[in-house]
């Protein structure tokens, strides 16, 4: 996924002197860039301490520890960037259907060849640390439920206003439209190829324009003529 991570330095915060929330959140995005790139286990806090420009001792009044440096990540960086960039598009009003695709054609189709190197970092996440520890798990888990809410919650007020097919079910189909957006990403991380990523996205635009409703002023197929 296309997230603004820390890895442009002019986006990077630098805190103020003395002021907490400030050095915090200069941690939090030291610590995602760390962690995006080398995964969690392997992310230096010396180097993270570096980025954020705080001392050891800063980084220990906030977090207790670096696991929970990790939960914060998860919790209040990689979830606010997953969680809403779907989420934004998709309160925006109108067809769910578009704006899926509007989302995956910014994410994936017009990705930066960082993105494309390093992949998404929730992904990530997923495959290095839900196996080995429960905190990061369930943490894991819970942005892709509400990833998945907030899709499904879409497309029942698209049925609703006659913009998806009633027969759908939302859950079931949001559930394998993440399954093949965080597969896709997979793919293209390991083969570091648009063309790759341009196939993703063309394949899931055509499996989201399988879920429109027929246009009220369209025939049904069995009164059309050839």
């Amino acid at each position: 996924i296309n997230i603004p991570t820390g890895m442009n330095d002019s986006i990077r915060p630098t805190p103020p002197k003395r002021n907490p929330d400030k050095t915090r959140e200069a941690i939090l995005m030291a610590g995602v860039e760390e962690i995006h790139r080398h995964g969690f286990q392997a992310a230096g806090l010396d180097t993270i301490l570096a980025k954020a420009g705080v001392t050891k001792g800063a980084l220990y009044h906030h977090f207790r520890n670096k696991a929970a440096l990790g939960y914060a990540v998860v919790d209040e960086v990689i979830r606010h960037w997953v969680v809403g960039t779907w989420t934004d598009a998709l309160n925006a009003g109108g067809d769910p259907i578009d704006q899926l695709q509007g989302v995956l054609e910014h994410d994936m189709g017009s990705a930066s060849e960082e993105a494309i190197e390093l992949g998404c970092p929730l992904y990530n996440l997923i495959q290095e640390m839900s196996p080995i520890d429960e905190g990061f798990r369930t943490r894991l888990n819970r942005v892709i439920e509400d990833w998945r809410d907030a899709i499904a919650t879409a497309l029942r007020q698209g049925q609703d206003n006659g913009f998806v097919r009633k027969e759908i079910d939302p859950r079931a189909t949001a559930t394998f439209f993440i399954a093949s957006v965080e597969g896709s990403i997979g793919m293209v991380k390991a083969s570091r190829s648009r063309e790759v990523a341009a196939e993703a996205v063309k394949s899931m635009n055509g499996y989201l324009d399988s879920l429109r409703a027929q246009p009220i002023d369209s025939p049904s197929p069995e009164l059309q003529t050839t």
